[in-house]
């Protein structure tokens, strides 16, 4: 059973939050536009009565909704995750995640991070340990790649995200990255998110192949339910019996998820599309559907990526998708960061 207390006294609600933690209790406060909420997490019938004792204001969620933490039960205004460089996901501003699908060498990311930047992107991505379905195929330079990765972003002043594979790497990853990032494949990967749970790092949830909304959501509970509030759930297309693109981008996904949790959405039409001549409309379409940020796959020369150069912009053509995003997002009452 899981029971939500409210108070406007911010106060009150406190307190009983310190009473219920020092017994042992499951507790999260979560700022609303109506005051703090604590939630309270695995109470049963025998816990209830004592929790009433201390405070009054009880509503029961048993059965309402299984994803309580990330839902607006809760939380009825929209979590915004702030970075350094003025970078920051959710709210009315828009962001934009751009960089290679893989660290290849300093010059690369040095010269990728240059142009994003200067086109307007806040955050730089790029894979250092990278997912591949072939065990043949490029798996990434590790943590050299992560320090070159760390490198450019400091070079330009932007925040980075990079994907974690094992949990065994999550320390290290954890060290260098601003933003954590779990792919596709590791969505529900159950252990790895309660280890998520418990760092003090932002975390973006990729939308697994053939997962629905509803499991896409109980994965981010696993990652709240740990302690780690900061979640950011990423659309990028899901497993349908259509050939023509490597995956089929979900664009109701957006419009969905916004009316259902508090938690940003951003959505990455690279991994979608896996074309580099869909992404553009596909981005517009995604920022036109209410997305709170894009993530673009953008290499100086991908022809010779080592990874997914076909569905990797070109800086030109990134910059030429950034002009009419940022065209896009003021006409409907947003702005890029």
């Amino acid at each position: 059973m899981i029971l939500v207390l409210s108070d406007r006294q911010s106060e009150s609600i406190s307190s009983t939050k310190e009473l219920l933690d020092t017994r042992g209790f499951r507790t999260y406060m979560v700022p609303t536009s109506r005051g703090n909420v604590c939630t309270v997490l695995d109470v049963n019938d025998s816990d209830v009565e004592k929790i009433q004792y201390l405070h009054h204001d009880i509503k029961f969620l048993e059965n309402e909704c299984p994803y309580i933490l990330g839902s607006k039960y809760i939380k009825d205004t929209k979590t915004v995750i702030s970075l350094d460089g003025n970078a920051a996901i959710g709210g009315s501003g828009l962001c934009v995640i751009a960089g290679p699908c893989s660290v290849e060498s300093e010059e690369q990311m040095m010269e990728t991070a240059r142009l994003v930047k200067s086109a307007g992107a806040s955050i730089l991505r790029g894979g250092a340990f990278k997912p591949r379905t072939s065990p043949y195929a490029f798996q990434g330079k590790g943590v050299e790649g992560l320090k070159l990765l760390k490198n450019a972003g400091d070079a330009y002043h932007m925040p980075i995200i990079t994907e974690v594979m094992d949990a065994d790497d999550l320390p290290v990853i954890a060290e260098y990255s601003d933003i954590v990032q779990v792919g596709a494949r590791n969505c529900q990967n159950f252990s790895l998110l309660k280890k998520l749970g418990k760092i003090a790092k932002p975390v973006l949830l990729k939308r697994g192949m053939m997962m629905t909304i509803e499991e896409f959501l109980m994965s981010a509970e696993y990652v709240l339910s740990g302690g780690n509030m900061n979640v950011i759930l990423c659309e990028r297309g899901i497993r349908t019996f259509e050939t023509e693109t490597r995956n089929t981008l979900d664009i109701s996904a957006v419009p969905v998820l916004q009316q259902r949790t508090h938690l940003p959405i951003i959505v990455d039409p690279s991994h979608a599309a896996g074309n580099w001549k869909l992404i553009h409309p596909l981005a517009l379409a995604s920022v036109a559907a209410g997305a709170d940020g894009l993530m673009i796959e953008v290499h100086p020369h991908p022809e010779i990526a080592l990874c997914d150069g076909k569905q990797s912009l070109r800086p030109d053509k990134f910059e030429m998708l950034m002009n009419d995003v940022k065209s896009l997002a003021a006409a409907v009452g947003r702005f890029v960061h």
